[in-house]
């Protein structure tokens, strides 16, 4: 189908003036059909939307929300975003990732029991070996100190911020991400990565979410409250929601290592 464009020219304001039919445009990603009967019988690529992220949009814009709005995040726009999701790499096809979407008042009682199992002990998790705790140490810094605003000596403000972790800082949607145990931990890698897509496909639909590890400390706490079967283990939990823009936390990016630091090159 061509197109015709009708424009007024400053010159001859008052008048339209019929354009050249605009070119083929060449490019995949952005193409329309030109015609109504294609030559080629493959589909159609949708055409991207001025609202829609590329790739390293959405790579660099998702971090992790710590403050979410109370609004509800539509349930088609979580369906779209697990279509998306389970499009991901996966080892033999295996697509070991579970998932239980938890909201309402289910999610209500999950938070009161991570509330109360937090207030109790520590979450039953490896401890960090000593390389890779000068991470945590900053990560902490940055966190409590820049986002939450808490002075280094408020144990109590900081104590208030850990167990914010088991409330999924107010978020409206909760996803346990569980794998059944007859699985290998390599398996756990495809649902890394099963994850990773999830959070992009969320970042690019405007919804914001953070990974919770800290949340599998408490597996018999998380299968009472949501029934999961004892034939899964407990990953993480991704909490799910609309971001609090106005939130100083929400605003921390923090900082990777330079690729040289963590790559070899062999030739």
């Amino acid at each position: 189908m061509s197109v015709s464009i009708l424009s007024v020219a400053p010159a001859t304001a008052g008048k339209l003036i019929q354009m050249p039919a605009a070119p083929k445009c060449t490019d995949p990603a952005i193409a329309i059909e030109e015609s109504e009967e294609p030559e080629s019988p493959a589909p159609a690529r949708r055409r991207r939307s001025s609202t829609q992220m590329l790739l390293d949009e959405a790579i660099l814009a998702r971090h992790s929300t710590r403050l979410y709005l109370p609004q509800a995040v539509p349930r088609a726009v979580l369906e779209r975003a697990l279509d998306l999701a389970a499009h991901a790499p996966s080892n033999t096809n295996t697509q070991a990732w579970r998932l239980f979407i938890v909201t309402g008042e289910a999610l209500a009682r999950l938070k009161s029991g991570l509330m109360r199992a937090a207030e109790n002990g520590a979450p039953d998790l490896p401890s960090f070996p000593p390389a890779f705790r000068g991470y945590r140490t900053a990560l902490g810094k940055q966190l409590y100190g820049e986002g939450w605003g808490l002075a280094r000596d408020d144990a109590a403000g900081r104590r208030a911020a850990v167990m914010r972790n088991f409330e999924f800082f107010g978020a409206p949607a909760a996803v346990i991400v569980c794998m059944s145990r007859e699985l290998v931990g390599q398996e756990a890698f495809s649902v890394g990565m099963y994850v990773q897509t999830f959070l992009l496909a969320l970042t690019e639909m405007g919804v914001g979410s953070c990974v919770e590890i800290s949340v599998a400390g408490y597996p018999d706490v998380v299968r009472n409250e949501v029934g999961i079967p004892d034939g899964l283990q407990v990953l993480c939990a991704v909490a799910v929601g609309f971001e609090d823009e106005g939130a100083g936390v929400n605003r921390i990016r923090v900082v990777r290592d330079e690729v040289e630091r963590n790559t070899a090159w062999v030739q």
